[in-house]
């Protein structure tokens, strides 16, 4: 009840924060006497800034304007003022030091600026009495620079019910008769990452398509043909400022952000947003494009050094007067390594010759005080690691694995830089495995747990998420950049809390409906990350275990179903958010899963001699259709605004890159008209790829077995009849025992109704004996123009056996069950957790495949050290087996981890333990070591899966009742699940659902 009070408490206080995420709340909707009106009555309090304010803080204060219309209808004067005004309570604006208005506030209500003086992107806002002549009172909002300015007025529209996403997502803005402040007003410290930045990358077909359309005449930038020109980085620019974004790292592959339109630098400095290049493109130049279109010889700095020197040369002058975050370094055109020539000292030349270019072009500026970054993408991290030395003062950008596993993170050796040290991550990618850019397929939750570590080991002076189209990813993006301006606010119990804020702020829902929206996007976003759906094959999920496949499109159908009835419910104006953000994605990736599955069932009905394989290669047509149906609903939305932003392919994939249309290949058929050679009537059972009568090559030879036992998780087992052909017939199901139920003794197949499943389970347990008992189940078909024909494995008169396995367990057990040879345990669900040193196994909720994972907490603890083998804190599952592997005393524990890099360090490979009762201790170092600057070897099945297992074989291992314990020896290790091997484990994706507990 009191974890019950608590989740209520904390939703009753995101009930008054809902326009925001993690702001501190000074909006009001009601008047007191301890706020400052903003709209009451009809009437706007005017806006004034002085005349020598920054154009960026300008021109958001006319968007604050526009955005206090938006919520209320009335729109307040803005107006530029030095000194005085005969204005009554208004809201002045200003920057420390850019604002005679602010100076003359100050100085003459000695206001107590010294909180945010000096401070990166700081500001403060509240009611000051008398601050200019002839004024009463103002809310005063002052910013310690033109972004802390700015982001003070977004904070304040987000609160008073403008998205950032009003435009680029359509939410709707919540509306409001009156606007208050309160007196005390908000106020904000420097952010936790100093640059907070999207990449927009691999931008075509979806973004470049859509671009095109709506903001060319459709031919886009002479040279480039691209279509991001000024039109288009308006729109993102204000998108980043009220996300509170200041760096980005433009379109590349086909545009050239400074070449492309020559007012899109101009634009980005007015904005006051920091333009960079991507890891690939030193020196401010958009490379391959600037290179194709102004490049001479080679991009070889050994051969064609001369030319590139100037190349670089021109960029940086280009970009000298615009704030800006220079790329240093170099890679091969085209994001490819530089080749078997690279080395040390040619990379030390490159970015020695970079930093004189600097030192030439801005003369008299200390560089060190240029912001500089090097990305240690791909090979370029084992140069670092290899020994390169890089000037301290420049930045080092550590990359993930372009599957959002951050590859490392600064050792304490490296904390210290002045330059500092950030992260380059990724929620879209074009690459090996696969790639994936169709649909959002990254966890919070695992996100979360990454991007934590880079704030415990101080990588926080540049944050880049690559976000490809940046649609459909806006949610995470949002994340990462929420999380990077203010991480003190999320933490592992809280956040569900960051879902529940956005769908409030975004959709305006009730406290049922949020809850229902938080548990739709954990879902939507577990599935898609389990396997990214680029990945997903016809034989991913298992057809025949587990019901692994039915699970999964239960799963989806009950996800669609869910999400169908609340965007159903919407108003009109808040649906096509809401189908952009939540309902479009489920549905799409719902399509796509049955479709991928129905392909890998007919596939199968086909070796079984099923006619209904014709009926499921239809239903893959249908859904294959479907899927383009679902894009061209999305395009169609609100008259076309967002026609080709999903245009990307995702259906056929050959190899790692996009098919260039989706395809749907290897559907099988039937001939209708011709009988199966062996008779009118086909049966398949569970668990067998084997169909009888007659030859099938998965067949047992003396007849397959359905087997049961009364902790199975799943607590009966199916047969599958069907036609071999044209002929209807009827069939009867019977059994020589009493104590076997079925769902139907009787039922007819005909071409229209070409399959019945019948379901088989034990009555009454308590009537069998101690041990295995079988029984003999009988189908036997009745064709109206034909024979008798009882059916069994292989031949006509056989019977399918059918083992119910009666075990017990001592009434003093409590734990988990052995089930049909094996035990499953999600790893949140322990018996015991022990603490060492204030660190403890901790529930990261939401992450992983199935429920969530676990982790060493807090993972800096006891300075970050790690354990030996048994010494370090502990979690314990309780279970009892009934066998062991082929009765030899063995039994294999697979402990399922997250797929986390050797980012402690080569000297610190990730590594856990686990004891089995007394038996020896096993350590597991999981993740092999690499070259420097890549990956493992099994990367890609790692990525593929979304899982690590790691196998142990324990020896000595009786029937009975036992203890799994597992120690952490490294932090930084997630447990997601466990799986012991008693020898009935069957090949499947997930492997077992849960076992019983008692």
């Amino acid at each position: 009840m009191l974890g019950l009070l608590i989740l209520y408490i904390t939703f009753l206080s995101l009930l008054n924060h809902v326009n925001a995420l993690g702001q501190t709340r000074c909006v009001e909707f009601n008047s007191s006497t301890s706020n400052f009106a903003v709209v009451r009555e009809g009437n706007a309090a005017p806006i004034l800034l002085a005349e020598d304010e920054w154009p960026g803080v300008q021109r958001a204060a006319s968007d604050f304007a526009d955005d206090i219309q938006r919520v209320t209808g009335v729109r307040p004067s803005l107006s530029n003022s030095s000194t005085s005004t005969n204005a009554a309570r208004p809201i002045i604006v200003g920057t420390l030091g850019h604002s005679a208005l602010i100076d003359q506030v100050i100085n003459t209500t000695q206001m107590d600026v010294s909180s945010i003086q000096g401070s990166w992107e700081s500001f403060m806002g509240m009611e000051v009495e008398n601050p200019l002549p002839d004024v009463d009172s103002a809310y005063v909002i002052v910013g310690a620079d033109k972004r802390g300015t700015i982001f003070a007025l977004y904070d304040l529209s987000e609160q008073f019910g403008v998205s950032p996403w009003y435009w680029w997502a359509d939410v709707p803005v919540k509306q409001h008769s009156e606007l208050f402040i309160s007196s005390s007003g908000c106020a904000h410290g420097p952010p936790t990452v100093q640059y907070r930045a999207i990449f927009l990358n691999d931008e075509e077909p979806g973004l470049t398509n859509w671009a095109l359309e709506k903001f060319t005449n459709g031919t886009g930038a002479p040279g480039t043909g691209s279509p991001f020109n000024r039109l288009f980085y308006s729109k993102l620019f204000e998108l980043l400022l009220r996300m509170k974004a200041n760096h980005l790292w433009p379109a590349m592959w086909n545009s050239a952000f400074n070449v492309d339109d020559p007012e899109d630098k101009v634009l980005a400095d007015m904005f006051g947003i920091v333009m960079g290049t991507s890891h690939e493109e030193p020196m401010m130049r958009a490379i391959p494009p600037e290179w194709t279109l102004f490049g001479q010889g080679d991009w070889n700095y050994t051969t064609n050094s001369d030319f590139i020197y100037q190349f670089w040369v021109n960029g940086t002058k280009r970009a000298k007067p615009f704030e800006s975050l220079f790329t240093m370094g170099m890679r091969g055109n085209g994001d490819e390594p530089l080749g078997e020539g690279t080395n040390i000292a040619l990379l030390e030349r490159v970015i020695s010759d970079q930093r004189q270019i600097l030192t030439d072009v801005f003369n008299g500026t200390d560089i060190t005080t240029i912001p500089q970054v090097w990305t240690l993408y791909k090979e370029v991290q084992g140069y670092w690691e290899d020994g390169m030395p890089a000037p301290d003062d420049m930045a080092l950008l550590w990359s993930d694995d372009n599957w959002g596993n951050i590859r490392r993170f600064p050792i304490e050796s490296e904390r210290n830089r002045s330059g500092g040290s950030g992260v380059y991550y990724h929620v879209d990618y074009v690459g090996d495995p696969r790639d994936y850019k169709w649909i959002t397929s990254s966890q919070i939750p695992k996100m979360y747990e990454q991007l934590s570590l880079a704030i415990e080991r101080d990588a926080k002076r540049i944050w880049v998420v690559n976000v490809g189209d940046l649609k459909p990813c806006e949610r995470e993006t949002e994340f990462f950049l929420n999380f990077g301006y203010d991480s003190s606010l999320w933490n592992l119990t809280n956040l569900d809390s960051w879902v529940s804020a956005w769908a409030q702020r975004d959709f305006g829902l009730d406290e049922e409906n949020t809850a229902a929206v938080v548990d739709l996007v954990a879902n939507l976003t577990r599935f898609n990350a389990r396997r990214k759906p680029e990945l997903l094959s016809s034989d991913t999920f298992s057809l025949i275990n587990y019901r692994e496949a039915d699970t999964v499109t239960n799963q989806w159908d009950k996800l669609v179903n869910a999400s169908t009835e609340l965007y159903n419910s919407l108003p009109n104006d808040t649906q096509p958010a809401f189908y952009q953000l939540v309902h479009h994605p489920i549905i799409a990736s719902a399509n796509l899963n049955k479709l991928l599955i129905t392909t890998g069932q007919n596939s199968m009905r086909a070796s079984q001699a099923f006619l209904s394989t014709n009926q499921l290669a239809d239903t893959a047509v249908e859904l294959f259709e479907k899927d383009f149906d679902l894009e061209v609903d999305y395009h169609s939305l609100l008259d076309g605004k967002w026609d080709h932003i999903m245009d990307q392919t995702h259906i056929g994939y050959y190899y790692w890159q996009q098919p260039m249309t989706n395809a749907l290949t290897g559907l099988a058929r039937v001939q209708a008209r011709k009988e199966a050679l062996a008779g009118v009537m086909r049966v398949a059972i569970e668990g067998s790829l084997g169909a009888m009568p007659g030859d099938n090559p998965n067949n047992c030879a003396d007849g397959c077995a359905l087997t049961l036992d009364p902790f199975d998780p799943i607590t009966n087992r199916f047969i599958d009849v069907g036609a071999g052909g044209p002929a209807p017939f009827t069939f009867n199901v019977s059994s020589n025992v009493s104590w076997l139920d079925f769902s139907m003794t009787q039922g007819s197949i005909s071409p229209d109704h070409p399959e019945q499943r019948v379901w088989v389970s034990v009555s009454n347990w308590d009537k069998l004996e101690d041990g295995d008992n079988l029984a003999m189940i009988t189908i036997t078909p009745t064709a109206p123009n034909g024979p008798e024909l009882t059916v069994g494995m292989r031949r006509a008169g056989a019977a399918i056996p059918f083992v119910a396995r009666k075990m017990e367990v001592p009434g003093n057990f409590s734990g988990f069950v052995e089930g049909g040879g094996a035990i499953a345990i999600e790893a949140a669900h322990t018996s015991r957790n022990t603490s060492v040193d204030g660190i403890t196994w901790s529930e990261i909720p939401g992450l992983g495949r199935t429920l969530s994972g676990i982790t060493p907490w807090p993972r800096s603890g006891a300075d970050g050290r790690n354990f030996s083998a048994g010494d370090g804190p502990s979690v314990e599952y309780d279970f009892f087996t009934f066998d062991t592997i082929q009765d030899s005393g063995n039994i294999t524990v697979i402990t399922h981890v997250s797929p986390s890099l050797n980012a402690n360090g080569e000297d610190r490979p990730l590594g856990f333990a686990a004891q089995v009762d007394d038996l020896p201790t096993q350590s597991s170092y999981f993740m092999p070591l690499a070259e420097p600057g890549q990956l493992p070897d099994a990367w890609n099945d790692f990525v593929a899966n979304s899982i690590v297992p790691v196998n142990m074989t324990f020896t000595g291992v009786s029937p009975g009742a036992h203890t799994l314990k597992i120690f952490m020896i490294e932090p930084a290790v997630v447990v997601q699940r466990v799986v012991i091997d008693t020898g009935g484990l069957k090949p499947s994706y997930f492997g077992p659902p849960e076992s019983a507990c008692v």
